[in-house]
């Protein structure tokens, strides 16, 4: 059990130094984020900062308040308290969970249901807990197929779950289903109901049983057959955060999960034996896999990968250890080049090394930036595994580049084209740049013990949920360092 409520961040801020901004720069962003929200988007899902205006999107079906879930945990963290209680009673006062529109398990999954696991968590209010069970009992449905492969859409009031019209075949989609564990576990801990992990263990022997194509997972597989619809692999979109979620349902099984271990080191293995690839310049990227072909494109969504290799290196074999240590500080390299050879010094959706190019866009339509929090992210982790200064030079390149290109006067702002300082914005101020981007740039300039990795994970949306410990009394004993 957890103690409530943990202390929060305000005494954990860095010395700032003549190169580095403090995490105060970083509260000022994300105040100045969440306070045009609130003035001009309220309670719709994402803020447009152009138009001053609120987007609500379709991937949530008729759920609201996406930046306000979001931010719960980020505010909280950041000591925004005024911020945090506008928060906390809006979802008390007007989070209605009966909607009936099309909902991405995925999207609700790591951002409405990880959001509120981490609000709970972290604060000990049971508005979150009763919230976030209650939302959880809506998603099982989807699971209701002949192999128990969830469905990608579902209607939250109807419980009829379909897969997306573009997926293939009708297809389920590595990264949506694989991106579950975690926070199914924690809703079996919250509603002692061991459904939840059922659901996700039944996932993971469905995959443990099927063969693998050269060891590698594609990234569609049919939910009535059981069987591949397509043989293409990606470390970034459509794969992604399956291969974390592998390493960090062990980390958060407080390293019991040996299941979890070892099928993540031996899809690691195939990945590195497949896909890793060095360029005539001597960049470390992972290609994309179509049946054997290797496309040598690498999409922003990829560059967590540098982040997921460092976090697990101590627990692979060994001899091991500083290969993955290596390997990770090569990704994180090679992303970073991603937007130091950019115009705007931010990075493209997708960069390539083909052709003569070395991570860089060779096309139109990968130019844009939304915000993303990947390559920081992989700052974050590779600054806290091995405190080298450029972690923290690299994050602060960042800062400069998003309050040069993306501020505007209402908001942050995704650009259109990071190859020109003519920037165009296309309106959108995401919810995880609040939960993710800014997250993570705080804790990267702040001290290791707040959110220790030793204590914590962090689920893909960036929302940290506790280790579960075998011994209750050693728990409650590491609460007093957790922050």
């Amino acid at each position: 059990k957890l103690s409530f409520p943990l202390p929060r961040a305000t005494t954990n801020l860095i010395t700032c130094g003549d190169r580095f901004v403090c995490p105060l720069f970083m509260l000022q962003m994300m105040k100045f984020a969440w306070d045009n929200y609130k003035r001009y988007a309220w309670g719709k899902n994402e803020l447009r900062p152009l138009t001053r205006n609120g987007h609500i999107g379709n991937m949530f079906g008729g759920l609201r308040g996406a930046s306000i879930i979001d931010s719960l945990d980020t505010l909280y963290v950041m000591g925004l308290m005024d911020e945090y209680n506008e928060a906390k009673e809006w979802v008390q006062t007007s989070l209605d969970l009966n909607s009936n529109g099309e909902a991405s398990l995925f999207e609700v999954n790591i951002r409405y249901v990880g959001g509120l696991l981490s609000a709970y968590y972290l604060t000990g209010e049971e508005l979150f807990k009763n919230k976030v069970v209650e939302l959880g009992e809506k998603l099982l449905p989807a699971f209701n197929t002949p192999t128990g492969i969830p469905r990608g859409v579902i209607n939250l009031g109807s419980g009829t779950s379909w897969s997306w019209g573009w997926a293939s075949a009708g297809s389920s989609i590595l990264a949506e289903f694989g991106t579950l564990h975690l926070e199914f576990v924690h809703l079996t801990q919250l509603s002692n109901n061991p459904i939840y992990t059922e659901k996700v263990m039944n996932i993971r022997k469905l995959l443990n049983k099927i063969e693998k194509p050269h060891g590698l997972y594609p990234n569609f597989l049919s939910p009535v057959s059981g069987n591949w619809v397509q043989h293409h692999v990606s470390i970034g979109g459509l794969g992604d955060s399956f291969y974390e979620y592998l390493i960090k349902s062990y980390l958060m099984s407080d390293k019991t999960d040996e299941d979890a271990k070892t099928t993540y080191y031996n899809a690691l293995e195939a990945i590195e034996a497949n896909l890793v690839q060095k360029s005539p310049g001597g960049l470390t990227y992972m290609a994309e896999w179509r049946g054997g072909i290797l496309d040598h494109k690498m999409g922003h969504l990829a560059c967590f990968s540098g982040g997921m290799i460092g976090i697990g290196a101590d627990d692979g074999a060994p001899e091991k250890r500083q290969h993955y240590l290596d390997l990770a500080a090569e990704i994180t390299h090679t992303c970073h080049e991603s937007y130091t050879r950019s115009a705007t010094k931010l990075g493209p959706e997708a960069f390539r090394f083909d052709s003569g190019a070395e991570a860089t866009a060779t096309r139109l339509s990968d130019r844009y930036y939304i915000l993303r929090p990947e390559v920081i992210e992989s700052y974050m982790y590779m600054w806290r595994l091995t405190h080298d200064p450029k972690y923290r030079e690299w994050g602060w390149e960042a800062v400069e580049a998003l309050e040069q290109h993306c501020r505007v006067d209402s908001g942050f702002s995704g650009i259109r084209d990071v190859y020109t300082t003519t920037v165009s914005h296309d309106n959108m101020q995401q919810s995880f740049f609040l939960s993710e981007t800014l997250k993570y740039l705080y804790l990267l300039f702040s001290d290791d013990d707040l959110l220790p990795l030793e204590d914590w994970v962090f689920n893909t949306e960036a929302h940290p949920l506790p280790i579960i410990r075998t011994n209750c009394l050693q728990n409650e004993a590491t609460q007093d360092k957790t922050l």
